[in-house]
């Protein structure tokens, strides 16, 4: 296995393209097949030029998070310290006791018993009953979400863990626990799960069990001021006109700081080579250099589709809504434990690639069938096409380069 000469300087004309149109100011861009791997560096850390994107950039991950914090619930599963079918409520008394809508897009007051209690494999499938959903994105439960819970780059910090959990447990379900898959809520909440169950911060238990033994050393929640060189902003351009806003600096934004919640659902900062060691790992089925970080079994099931049937027409349905906006992976099939599973073939990836992209332009994907990791960063927010695009053709043009 390996690269052709001629497809990765492609790849690299491709990926220059993109950072001379004057849209993508900068990446970073590592990929490895076998023992074989190789980076690209372009363009500069501010739109307006200066200091030159590095290998060692740090970039922040936005919804890449989901795959390295789904991790931690992976080894209280190895551990037996947490069962899949058992529910949270003793973690999360928040969650215990739920009322359900009657309709999905109905009133808040109108509401029913939930049939059963929310379990820890509802909440690593994306299935507890509430999250993004586009078909409910004009629903008084999608306002109320947002209003108690949000914390995006544009509305601001989240409270501590235990008061975003009792907001939490203020709202009702849209939908039964396990009948519906909606996007990234549940990935928070697990992140508070481990919390409770362990003892420690996610970011502790994180570090001691999956990012030290990794050697993901630029892997946090923040990024500490002896490295805030090699934070970029975040730009979100205009949608219109192109003109890049900055979303969060680098030097006294938000990421410079320890936030108050630890968000498992993207919040993580990182660099391409702290993400090419988990996903090498992943693909060695759970082995780092002779040390097992997870069992081969909890690899396999992050990594397969665990959506019924039923949920999957649901996914399907929502993402099918969005296709103008969506780099790929969301059309593709399945989703394991906080990352998209491909199930079918619609583009130049094959079946069971895994891994998934972040509102921030990053995007971050391993493929057993050829033994390929892939990551690409930017300082580029999903506000217009262009990361989009830019991700697609890195996707694209890379799998022309596999011999």
């Amino acid at each position: 296995m390996g690269f052709s000469k001629t497809g990765l300087v492609k790849l690299c004309e491709v990926l220059e393209r993109h950072v001379d149109s004057g849209r993508i100011p900068g990446l970073v861009a590592l990929v490895s097949q076998g023992g074989e791997t190789h980076v690209e560096a372009l363009g500069t850390m501010r739109h307006e030029g200066g200091a030159p994107m590095r290998r060692d950039t740090i970039f922040r991950m936005a919804s890449v998070s989901k795959p390295v914090t789904m991790a931690a619930t992976m080894v209280l599963l190895d551990e037996c310290r947490l069962r899949l079918d058992d529910p949270v409520d003793p973690w999360l008394p928040e969650l215990a006791g739920r009322r359900v809508l009657t309709r999905p897009d109905g009133p808040l007051d109108d509401t029913v018993p939930a049939v059963r209690p929310i379990t820890v494999r509802d909440l690593l499938t994306s299935t507890f009953g509430l999250g993004l959903d586009f078909e409910l994105m004009a629903s008084p439960i999608r306002a109320a979400t947002f209003e108690r819970l949000d914390y995006s780059v544009a509305s601001g910090p989240a409270p501590g863990q235990d008061e975003w959990m009792r907001r939490l447990g203020e709202l009702p379900l849209s939908y039964q626990p396990g009948v519906r898959w909606q996007y990234d809520l549940s990935n928070e909440v697990v992140g508070v799960l481990v919390s409770r169950v362990t003892g420690q911060s996610l970011e502790a238990f994180l570090r001691e069990r999956v990012l030290d033994p990794l050697g993901m050393k630029d892997t946090a929640f923040h990024v500490p001021a002896g490295k805030i060189d090699r934070l970029p902003p975040l730009y979100g351009p205009d949608p219109v006109t192109g003109e890049f806003t900055v979303w969060d600096e680098a030097v006294g934004g938000r990421t410079s700081q320890p936030p108050a919640f630890q968000g498992g659902g993207g919040g993580l900062a990182s660099t391409v080579d702290d993400y090419h060691a988990y996903f090498r790992m992943l693909l060695n089925g759970g082995m780092h250099e002779g040390e097992r970080i997870l069992s081969r079994p909890a690899v396999e099931l992050m990594t397969t589709n665990r959506l019924t049937h039923e949920q999957q027409v649901a996914r399907d349905a929502m993402y099918r809504s969005i296709a103008h906006l969506s780099v790929g992976a969301g059309l593709q099939g399945g989703w394991g434990f906080g990352m998209a599973v491909r199930t079918r073939r619609g583009d130049y990836a094959p079946v069971g690639q895994f891994g998934w992209d972040g509102g921030t332009g990053t995007t971050a994907y391993a493929d057993p069938a050829n033994q390929l990791t892939g990551a690409l960063f930017t300082q580029v927010g999903f506000s217009n096409a262009d990361s989009p695009h830019l991700i697609h053709d890195f996707w694209a043009t890379l799998y022309q380069a596999v011999a």
